[in-house]
């Protein structure tokens, strides 16, 4: 009894939509359970056989058929009254599956496990209604609703003279799987096209073998003493680092190249910072020490930024042309001049 607590299968509709199949279940179960004579007309079965069988039927009823039949205390009654309320379904059922046969076609389907499903789906709502379907009628149907591009392939399975319908099937779902395959391996690169190069390979070197002292003579390739025979481990190296080291130098050239103060490019020039000249580097350079001088006194004077301004006044009774501004005297061109007096002949 304590099996009877949870429900083995879909309780029968209200509406009776799923009554086909409950009653499959139905009469399996009881039948399992040694029950089965319960629900055959003139059946000898005791009454605690019956009560069994009521409550197995009842606990597979929705709540609104519990309480239509509440009064119905046998289940051959119960299982009685049922088909004739229910029964007239398979009238129902019987031509919306007759019209799915008609129509089934392989060549409608994306896959054969798709068709197969279909297939027994629609043989099983027959079988339901009393029409039997049998292995050649499948085998017929299969092979007459094959696309026309694999008519050729449709007289070959003809030809192998299969039996059951789900010999065909297996062997139609084993070269729908290798047709897979074949299309992925052809659409993984292009025909006559080499295989990528692994992501991981490496770059490495052979030192050859060697004897003795010296840098690369012992196994590491290092600096020291070593006998023996090795491979140079240290040029090793995977070419993810080596890139990644060459990207570094790189940027690190390019960092010193550049003046992060004025956003520019440091421009280096070949250009003595002892006299001036080019051609030549300062700690190299042999120039006399009086135009050292003169070039260190010029930079002098540069970095002090004198100011120099020029005003053009013109008059108004000026006919257009720049006239000339400047106004010197004699005295002008003397450093002293008090001088002036000691040449009249410039006066």
């Amino acid at each position: 009894m304590a099996n009877l607590t949870k429900q083995e299968f879909v309780p029968l509709d209200i509406s009776g939509k799923n009554y086909l199949s409950w009653v499959l279940d139905v009469e399996i179960h009881l039948e399992a359970m040694g029950l089965g004579n319960t629900i055959v007309e003139k059946n000898e079965s005791s009454n605690q056989d019956r009560a069994k069988a009521m409550i197995f039927l009842r606990h597979h009823l929705d709540e609104g058929l519990k309480s239509e039949y509440l009064t119905v205390k046998d289940p051959l009654v119960l299982w009685r009254d049922l088909k004739e309320r229910f029964d007239h379904l398979k009238l129902v059922v019987l031509p919306k599956a007759r019209y799915d046969w008609l129509h089934l076609r392989l060549q409608d389907f994306k896959s054969v496990n798709e068709y197969n499903s279909a297939m027994f789906r629609i043989t099983s709502q027959l079988s339901l209604c009393g029409e039997k379907v049998t292995d050649e009628d499948m085998l017929e149907k299969t092979f007459s609703t094959f696309h026309v591009s694999n008519m050729l392939l449709q007289q070959q399975y003809r030809e192998k003279g299969f039996k059951k319908y789900s010999e065909l099937i297996a062997c139609l779902l084993l070269a729908e799987q290798n047709n897979e395959l074949l299309l992925k391996n052809h659409e993984s690169r292009p025909t006559g096209a080499s295989p990528f190069p692994e992501a991981n390979a490496t770059q490495f070197q052979n030192s050859g073998r060697g004897r003795g002292r010296g840098r690369r003579g012992g196994r590491g390739g290092g600096r020291g003493r070593g006998r023996g025979r090795g491979r140079d481990r240290s040029k090793c190296v995977p070419r993810e680092n080596f890139n990644r080291g060459k990207q570094q130098n790189v940027s690190q050239k390019r960092e010193n190249n550049y003046d992060q103060k004025n956003g520019e490019k440091k421009v280096y020039e070949e250009k003595c910072y002892r006299c001036g000249m080019e051609g030549h580097w300062s700690r190299t350079c042999r120039t006399a020490e009086h135009l050292v001088d003169l070039y260190q006194a010029s930079l002098k004077k540069k970095d002090k930024g004198v100011e120099t301004n020029f005003i053009d006044q013109k008059n108004d009774y000026d006919d257009g042309d720049d006239a000339d501004m400047t106004h010197l005297d004699v005295a002008d061109f003397f450093e002293h001049p008090e001088d002036v007096n000691k040449y009249p002949m410039i006066i």
